[in-house]
């Protein structure tokens, strides 16, 4: 039986999954593929720490060149997270003349063009399953299963952190700060959480999405962005109220005028299909011309789901499936017509609006004449009964008819330096 060499950078928790299954799956994988992939190096700066997983003497160690200049490695995975060093590495393993299987999102969102440039150059491949959405096989599904369709439409939540959060305010009734917390307490937020909830690790997973399914290539920064840490337990109220639930959503759809890509906490009906996605799970709806609506979920992040992943592309790359696809894609360039990606300020919508305002006769008055100046045509109103009678601020709750973003984002900013605002006018996304 044929033997495939692989080596991993980064040790960590994924890290740690990853050597489960290729050190004690390895009959098993055999047995399917009729490749025999063996785990011989694993590279990390940590040689102590426990893992949860027994490895050979000799795997582990902390010289780079051991797996770099070792020629019968061929598979090399990527799991040190970040641009540097793992940019580097990459494209020395490339190099190297191995292929490279990574589930680091930021690296792509970043540095795709180069990267895959430099592949094809050598003649290598990048495997990228788990770098959107875990365990769950979206990026597989539009590289291979959904390729007889035109993509008409991703609507996704795909930060497991951002859906924890939501969902446990909506269900307990909690202030984000106290479900926050909790989502470090078990492990489902980080230490410094402000990638996943200002809603930059769902831009970057994004990014990578539009560029599968529609050829797009945009700075991530650049997307239209707003996290979860706007949302208050009041908006969770309100949205109930209206039959609706708040997801992060990360969307990305064709118009008549481009590709309209965006992610915002977003009001949608409770009995749609991404409002029933709780907990840490992602859910991810692909619209098609042919297939029409497709829906996936799953766990998006963990050691098992995203080590599963991982796993699947380095199978796939040892088997050579990974070059077919990788070849006929031609992902992140020139050669690639792309959908050309809208400006954000044209991107049209209904939207939420939370103000904080002085509670005194005539200022809905002024909000709604404000809103009017900008063409902003309010659907309905309301002030929702203050925790205080006392206090001299009250909450008012709008929601609008359709409108442009430019039109919302002048009617917001001039609310905002209004004498009768009190603090940062809170927008969200409403959609059908």
């Amino acid at each position: 039986m044929d033997s495939v060499k692989v080596g991993l950078l980064g040790f960590g928790t994924i890290g740690g999954g990853v050597a489960e299954i290729l050190l004690g799956k390895s009959e098993q994988i055999a047995r399917a593929t009729g490749k025999k992939i063996e785990l011989v190096k694993i590279c990390d700066k940590d040689l102590t720490s426990d893992r949860g997983v027994s490895i050979p003497d000799g795997i582990l160690t902390d010289n780079l060149a051991e797996i770099m200049d070792d020629p019968e490695i061929s598979i090399v995975i990527e799991l040190i997270g970040g641009i540097e060093p793992a940019r580097s590495f990459v494209l020395r393993a490339l190099e190297s003349g191995k292929d490279v299987v990574t589930a680091n999102k930021a690296l792509l969102a970043n540095c795709g063009p180069e990267l895959f440039a430099k592949a094809r150059e050598l003649g290598r491949t990048i495997g990228f399953e788990a770098s959107v959405c875990g365990g769950v096989p979206v990026l597989a599904s539009i590289q291979t299963s959904l390729q007889a369709n035109e993509i008409e439409s991703i609507k996704a939540i795909v930060n497991g952190t951002c859906n924890f959060i939501l969902s446990e305010m909506e269900s307990k009734g909690s202030a984000y700060a106290d479900v926050l917390k909790e989502a470090q307490r078990l492990g489902f937020a980080e230490a410094n959480p402000t990638l996943d909830v200002d809603g930059s690790d769902s831009t970057q997973k994004l990014c990578i999405l539009a560029q599968l399914a529609f050829g797009a290539v945009t700075d991530w920064k650049a997307i239209s962005r707003v996290g979860v840490d706007v949302v208050d337990s009041i908006d969770v109220k309100f949205a109930r109220e209206l039959g609706r639930k708040i997801r992060l959503l990360a969307v990305a759809e064709r118009s008549n005028e481009g590709l309209v890509l965006q992610v915002c906490p977003t009001l949608i009906p409770e009995d749609s299909a991404l409002a029933k996605v709780t907990n840490a799970y992602n859910g991810i709806e692909i619209v098609g011309d042919f297939v029409g609506s497709v829906f996936y979920q799953g766990w998006g992040a963990g050691r098992r789901p995203t080590a599963s992943a991982v796993c699947s592309d380095v199978i796939d790359s040892a088997l050579g499936r990974t070059k077919i696809t990788f070849d006929s894609l031609r992902l992140w360039s020139d050669q690639r017509e792309g959908v050309p990606v809208m400006d954000s300020k044209k991107i049209r919508g209904r939207a939420y609006l939370r103000l904080g305002v002085e509670d005194k006769p005539g200022v809905m008055a002024k909000v709604a004449e404000t809103l009017a100046k900008r063409d902003v045509s309010i659907e309905s109103m309301l002030q929702p009964p203050k925790a205080r009678p006392d206090d001299p601020i009250a909450s008012l709750i709008i929601l609008t008819h359709e409108t442009s973003s430019e039109a919302l984002d002048d009617a917001v900013a001039e609310l905002n330096a209004s004498s009768f605002i009190r603090g940062k006018t809170i927008r969200l996304a409403v959609r059908d």
